[in-house]
């Protein structure tokens, strides 16, 4: 799976640091660029600088929630584009889920998750099967 993210970027914010750790040793051999924050405010900071092409969000965060955050970065911006937002919470209610699909995140994983369900995710969006052409009609 070496450089299966190749040019990408990936910013990944939690404020758990053996979250944020074991997240960005797993993305080290993706070939992709990867940004950490483990507060909100530094979160978006990053976001606006480096233009990430996804972002692994945590929902708790200290300094600004990770709504507040998806708000910031998603504002104004169509659902699917730039940057795609995975949120990781440990909370299992379906109403914080409901709540960040209406402010356009991609994915909603509950922790603990296993680590292959958040890299087969980061590959739908960002490596996509491409399109099937459809045949012209005679």
């Amino acid at each position: 799976m070496a450089d299966q993210f190749k040019g990408r970027s990936i910013l990944v914010v939690d404020d758990d640091a053996d979250v944020l750790t074991t997240i960005t040793a797993a993305l080290s051999t993706t070939g992709a660029k990867v940004f950490s924050a483990a507060d909100g405010n530094t979160a978006v900071e990053i976001a606006e600088k480096e233009q990430p092409d996804l972002i692994i969000l945590d929902m708790m965060l200290p300094k600004r929630s990770g709504f507040i955050v998806l708000e910031r970065i998603k504002a104004r911006k169509p659902k699917g584009t730039k940057p795609h937002v995975i949120m990781i919470t440990g909370n299992l209610g379906t109403r914080h889920k409901t709540y960040a699909e209406s402010l356009g995140v991609d994915d909603y994983l509950n922790k603990p998750f296993r680590m292959d369900r958040l890299l087969a995710s980061m590959e739908k969006l960002l490596n996509p099967p491409p399109k099937a052409e459809t045949a012209p009609t005679a």
